[in-house]
């Protein structure tokens, strides 16, 4: 088991002892991270970063957040993932929305989000997204030792490497994602 130095006051388990904690395509994809991966059940009323950092004691730097964007290119709906740290906001009118080559980007709204991802709103993880999706992710991100993410609920959290991220299936490392 990896020691997390960004644990807090959490108790931290392999995901592999708690699959009851991960959203089902979350667990699915497990087995394409190839680095521990560790988990810690959470206050479900805490999830969202702010409150879950103050809460545990875990660092605002250490948390990365998995947002949905959804653009349009010749009547044609495009999704990706964009993975940023809590400290910073995603590029999405510039960077996200050049690179996914659509005129207009935006959220995802929230039920729709939920209902392509099979995920709890404010839970969105990388780990287990469409296969068909970029995982768009932040320099700063996959350079991170260590980070906290979403586990496809709002009663868990991941602990993971930014490697192991940036390796994920259709994961693309952009330099400049954030602000």
């Amino acid at each position: 088991m990896n020691d997390w130095n960004i644990a807090g006051t959490l108790i931290v388990q392999e995901v592999t002892e708690r699959p009851d904690l991960v959203a089902e395509p979350v667990a699915d994809a497990l087995d394409s991270v190839k680095a521990p991966v560790g988990i810690a059940e959470i206050d479900p009323e805490l999830a969202d970063t702010a409150a879950f950092c103050e809460a545990y004691s875990s660092p605002l730097e250490a948390s990365a957040n998995c947002v949905v964007v959804a653009g349009k290119r010749a009547g044609e709906v495009r999704y990706a993932a964009v993975l940023v740290l809590a400290t910073t906001r995603a590029d999405v009118n510039n960077v996200v929305r050049r690179h996914m080559d659509v005129r207009k980007l935006s959220f995802a709204p929230a039920g729709e989000a939920v209902e392509l991802t099979n995920m709890a709103y404010g839970g969105i993880t990388p780990i287990g997204l469409p296969s068909d999706w970029p995982i768009l992710i932040d320099a700063a991100v996959a350079q991170a030792p260590e980070l906290i993410v979403g586990s496809g609920i709002r009663g868990s959290k991941l602990l993971v490497t930014g490697t192991a991220l940036a390796s994920l299936p259709g994961a693309e490392v952009i330099e400049g994602l954030a602000q």
